[in-house]
């Protein structure tokens, strides 16, 4: 999915706004996760904290009544890119880390991690575990040769 100038400002002040909310303090008390929901119909992004308090909210044009079977896995590709990009804001949020941003969709279900960030590991990018049965399956067919 390619995203407009417009969508990526939008996202760019989503970002922002967290941000705002958490700003990076030296007594960083808050244990949270940001969730990021998108309504597929309506183009809503909404983003709460873990007790479901909203933070902020858009409505991106261009996700509106956007049908793909792949609308989820689009959607996490470009919001990975864009928290990436802004890697300084992020990795400046006053939340207590480790903390993960991640998308859901309407029905709260997890469609994907956006972003992980620890004290010493920061991972941006796909499913931490991804490949971990071919692997292991590997390592158990090698060792039992």
């Amino acid at each position: 999915m390619t995203i407009s100038e417009q969508t990526h400002q939008k996202l760019e002040r989503v970002i922002r706004k967290i941000s705002q909310k958490f700003p990076n303090i030296s007594d960083t008390g808050i244990v949270t996760d940001i969730h990021l929901r998108v309504v597929q119909d309506s183009g809503e992004l909404l983003v709460f904290d873990d007790e479901e308090n909203e933070i902020t909210r858009c409505v991106v044009e261009q996700w509106i009544d956007n049908k793909d079977d792949c609308f989820y896995a689009d959607v996490v590709q470009v919001l990975r890119k864009e928290f990436q990009r802004m890697s300084d804001t992020v990795d400046k949020f006053g939340i207590l880390k480790p903390f993960s941003v991640v998308l859901e969709n309407e029905e709260h279900e997890n469609m994907g991690e956006i972003y992980v960030a620890d004290e010493d590991t920061l991972i941006i990018g796909g499913d931490i575990m991804e490949g971990l049965d071919k692997d292991l399956d590997k390592f158990l067919e090698d060792l039992l040769k």
